[in-house]
């Protein structure tokens, strides 16, 4: 059988009761392609199934996953935070979270926390939430544990993390064991607009991969004799070393002194070139060759216990220059508020009462009286925090969760832990501190009471009578959807949310779309979203659509009708499209998007920030044609060029077929449409696919693999050679092979390499399945044999023009041809099987579609074994079955804590415009990765204002200029024509 394990096939030949004695009769079957979502991949914890986690194997990557399988984790506090966390933890698929909150269910509890409902007051939190937090993910063990935080207890976890806590000392003495025991502790807090996390990973911990970021690899073109050591690079990208990188080279030649040494640190010197702390003086000259490879080296770090860290907390982690010194301030001022707590048995002060407030204001001051690094108190800030922190909104949760929940997942030593504090606020969002109406922010015994503790009633039942329109429910959706319902959007009289998402729900989306189950897989996302955000909070109001946010459905009623949009989506051509409907109608845009550990968001406000359009990406980096056909040097290249073959011989020539067979036209079409090479190539594949027909095999189809072998790894290799040999030099008197062009050598092909095989049994099985043919009907021993008697034509130079120009997609030419391009088209013609002689098999071929996410069909095994084969022709180093499927699958790594993250930024904002807040100062874009960690946020930009000069006829309207938002409505029945239009624009001054 075959058994398919890290992209290459394990061949076992065993007898099986199948009346053929001793013969290996068991047919090969890709079972190994379908194990291989779970090999490689076991831990303490059990095994990891990729299918479901793919996604975030692409960010956290093989080892962390393993070591989250061996992860038990305690979360404290069962509240919207607490939930937030656990949540992402559990979709992460760490082996166990334990839940620890014996409180009682309060009705205000549900402003953040989304598995709890109104019927559950009175209940344990705890106990209430575990359930609904199971169903998240099969493979992990939720529980609940009531009862005290001893060290026998505390010493069954790996990390510890405390929320929304009711005294400090508590914390302490948890965190004391902690770090004794070396247990990681975070713990997270949210008290209002206000919020922080502290972490402590013990006294020696490192840090193996700070960034996460592959390592980056550059070839070498030059290395001097000195000291230090300049080494310059290939100018085909823009290097990415910084200084203070450590390298490693290999391949050099002549000054092979430094090859396979240890790692260098190094210093950069400009775009292509640096320096290694290197004295080669005595080294033999450079002569050729070369790749310099950026190593990741391990970093130490020590962190404080937390009594000692609030004393002396070192350097916060800095995420808004606006608001430079903040962290210090709010350090001083959650200390003041825990002192209230100490005094008051863990109440916070009740909102709105001034008395208390500056209790709390008394305490940061002397405590900030005795610190050892002292500031100079912002009262009015620590007044807001104790006036409002009696509020628990969910935005706030959201982000905290999904940053506490990383710092979790940090326990692999991937990624860099907060080191130890990060601190947070969105006072721009508070309502005006000295004209507050307090009676307005008291508790009223609903839902909201939390949220209207900060914002008031007023404002709470205009967040119910939004209209929004949220694009997409997939990963961000199903968080927006989420957050939108705790937070009471569309909860009110005549308030709506319109979704719509066009894909359906598959195994991979249950990993970060948390909304959706097993038993969801196949439906349409927006329904399924739709029917689950209801059990959050029923007053929600929600319209789910299957439909694209171009469909005329979307008409201009309906986007005057809105009150703002939200964009989930998950390309750039929609993004833009939404984004021109906003500018059209006039309507404000919360724009976000998620890439791994990265995430960022931006807010459009008509008239007062640019547009989504305004600015945009680079454009991606494209491969030149003649770099895939014939001088790869990166792995990307031979996966593309897998890719490429995938699509032209299992969908691109299946569908020439099927269209020559239904259209008694289209050879005249084809030669009308197509210039002479692309008709030649075109009927050249058809009537190699009609010759054998209804009547292939899975013997023709083997064979059709072992000389497309033949083919690609050897013959077409060694012509490149034989037009371009290894000491060829250019018309400059260069090397030809220098730089990224790299020698090959072509591959004889051994039916007992594992690597052969892969490539011999996904191309032939996919062929058959293009036939709709049984494939893999033999026993491995037969397929060698059968794979023996091909007659394989031994390799005979051509006359054959190879194109080297990288800004050429011409293919290669034959410099002699014997006949005219036109009698070949016309003699292939002739030799085309007549339709009539396939009618009566009612015979079709079937073209496949690339689908990554099955690895039981072989397309990612075909494409991994031609990306391999060609990449051992150029000695690139391979990539295994994951690595190819996402580079050829264009897979956008992805994890919950990044989506649940950002979309609590994104929903900050949602709050300041419902507020109708017209300052651009209010407003804050943030760009975040939670890996370095690193969080900043920054002013919108304003729209760009453009005005024309009169001197050259123009006059601009108004006159200081106008902006992408500006328009001019004219609105009067009585301008029907040119002339009136002209007049009323002179009636304005414009003309």
């Amino acid at each position: 059988k075959i058994i398919m394990k890290r992209g290459h096939s394990e061949v076992e030949e065993k007898g099986q009761n199948s009346g053929q004695k001793g013969k290996d009769a068991e047919s090969p079957q890709p079972t190994a392609t379908v194990k291989k979502a779970r090999v490689d991949a076991k831990g303490e914890g059990g095994e990891l199934d990729l299918s479901l986690y793919s996604r975030q194997y692409y960010v956290l990557g093989m080892d962390t996953m393993k070591r989250l399988l061996a992860t038990n984790v305690l979360v404290c506090g069962a509240l919207g935070l607490g939930c937030e966390i656990a949540k992402n933890l559990i979709l992460a698929g760490v082996r166990s979270l334990t839940v620890h909150d014996d409180t009682p269910v309060m009705i205000a509890d549900l402003s953040s926390q989304f598995y709890l409902t109104e019927s559950d007051v009175g209940r344990s939190r705890a106990a209430t939430c575990v359930p609904k937090l199971a169903e998240l993910n099969p493979y992990v063990s939720v529980h609940v544990h009531t009862g005290a935080l001893d060290e026998a207890t505390l010493s069954r976890f790996q990390v510890v993390v405390l929320t929304n806590n009711t005294s400090l000392q508590e914390m302490i003495r948890i965190n004391t064991i902690c770090h004794a025991n070396n247990i990681v502790f975070v713990v997270a807090e949210t008290r209002g607009v206000f919020g922080y996390i502290f972490t402590d990973f013990g006294n020696d911990w490192t840090v193996v991969d700070p960034t996460g970021e592959e390592t980056q690899k550059h070839i070498v073109t030059s290395i001097s004799q000195e000291n230090p050591a300049v080494v310059t690079v290939h100018d085909d990208t823009r290097m990415g070393f910084e200084s203070g990188d450590h390298v490693i080279f290999a391949e050099v030649e002549g000054m092979t002194e430094v090859n396979n040494a240890t790692p260098v640190p190094i210093q950069v010197k400009g775009p292509y070139s640096f320096t290694i702390e290197r004295d080669t003086k005595d080294f033999a000259a450079y002569s050729g060759g070369g790749i310099v490879q950026q190593v990741k080296m391990p970093k130490k770090l020590s962190f404080k216990p937390l009594q000692a860290s609030i004393a002396e907390p070192g350097e916060f982690l800095l995420t808004d220059f606006a608001k430079f010194g903040r962290a210090e301030q709010l350090h001083a001022a959650f200390q003041g508020l825990y002192a209230f707590q100490e005094k008051n048995g863990g109440a916070l002060p009740e909102v709105g009462n001034t008395q208390q407030a500056q209790e709390v204001v008394d305490s940061a001051k002397a405590w900030n009286a005795t610190s050892k690094t002292p500031v100079e108190v912002d009262e009015g800030l620590v007044r807001k925090l104790a006036a409002f922190s009696r509020g628990d909104l969910n935005p706030l949760a959201a982000f905290f969760g999904g940053v506490a929940a990383q710092e979790v997942l940090k326990i692999s030593g991937k990624f860099h832990p907060i080191h130890q504090w990060l601190y947070f606020d969105a006072v721009e969002c508070l309502p005006e501190f000295e004209s507050v109406s307090w009676d307005d922010h008291k508790p009223i015994n609903t839902r909201y009471d939390n949220q209207i503790a900060v914002f008031g009633k007023t404002f709470q039942d205009t967040l119910g009578r939004l209209k929004y329109f949220l694009c997409g429910a997939g990963a961000l959706g199903c968080e927006f959807l989420k957050n939108f319902a705790l937070m009471g959007v569309a909860a009110g009289a005549g308030g709506k949310v319109y979704v719509t998402d066009m894909d359906t729900i598959e195994k991979s989306n249950l990993n970060r779309q948390f909304l959706f189950r097993d038993y969801d897989i196949g439906k349409m996302k927006s329904i399924a979203a739709a029917e689950a955000v209801l059990k959050i909070n029923p007053a929600f109001t929600v319209q789910p659509y299957e439909i694209a946010v171009q469909e005329e459905k979307f008409d201009a009623n309906f986007w005057l009708g809105l009150d703002g949009v939200c964009n989930a989506l998950d390309n750039i051509v929609a993004r833009r499209f939404v984004d021109s409907q906003c500018v059209l109608y006039g309507k404000s845009l919360l724009e976000s998007g998620t890439l791994g550990t990265k995430a960022n968001t931006q807010v459009v406000i008509p008239y007062l920030t640019e547009s989504y359009s305004a600015s945009s990406d680079p454009p991606e980096q494209t491969i030149p044609m003649c770099t895939l056909r014939n001088f790869p040097s990166k792995i990307e290249h031979t996966i593309e060029w897998g890719r490429d073959l995938f699509g032209g011989y299992f969908k691109n020539t299946p569908e020439d077929v099927n269209s020559y067979l239904k259209d008694p036209d289209y050879i005249a079409k084809l030669r009308k449409n197509g210039n002479t090479a692309t008709v030649k190539a075109t009927l050249q594949k058809i009537v190699e696919r009609l010759d054998t027909g209804p009547e292939m095999t899975f013997a023709n189809c083997l064979a059709w693999a072992r000389l497309k072998f033949q083919e690609h790894f050897f013959d077409d290799i060694s012509q490149l050679i034989y037009n371009f040999p290894e000491d060829h030099t250019t018309d400059t008197g260069t090397k030809f092979w220098s730089g990224p062009k790299r020698f090959p050598t072509p591959i004889v092909f051994d039916s007992n390499n594992t690597l052969h095989m892969d490539f011999i049994i996904a191309a032939s099985t996919l062929l058959a399945n293009t036939y709709n043919i049984q494939p893999l009907t033999s026993s491995m021993s037969e397929v060698r044999e059968i794979l023996a008697n091909v007659i394989v034509p031994e390799f005979v130079p051509k006359t054959v023009k190879i194109n080297t120009d990288e800004k050429s997609d011409k293919p290669q030419e034959k410099e002699e041809e014997d006949e005219d391009e036109n009698v070949t088209i016309d003699r292939l013609i002739s030799r085309l099987r007549p339709r009539e002689n396939l009618a009566e098999h009612n015979w079709t071929m079937t073209p496949l579609n690339f689908e990554k996410d099955d690895d039981s069909n072989f397309h990612v095994a075909f494409i991994t074994a031609m990306s391999n084969l060609r990449a051992a022709n150029y000695r690139i180093q391979e990539a295994d079955l994951q690595e190819t499927k996402r580079i050829a699958g264009k897979i956008i790594p992805a994890i919950a804590t990044t989506t649940a993250m950002i979309t609590g930024l994104v929903c900050i904002e949602l709050y300041k415009l419902a507020q109708g807040r017209r300052r651009l100062e209010d407003y804050k874009n943030a760009f975040v990765n939670l890996a370095l960690p690193f969080c900043t946020f920054s002013e919108p930009l304003a729209p760009k204002k453009v005005s024309g000069s009169e001197e050259e006829g123009f006059r601009t309207y108004p006159a200081e200029g106008w902006t992408e938002w500006d328009r001019l409505d004219v609105k009067d029945p009585a301008v029907r024509t040119v002339g009136d239009v002209i007049a009323h624009l002179r009636a304005l001054g414009v003309v």
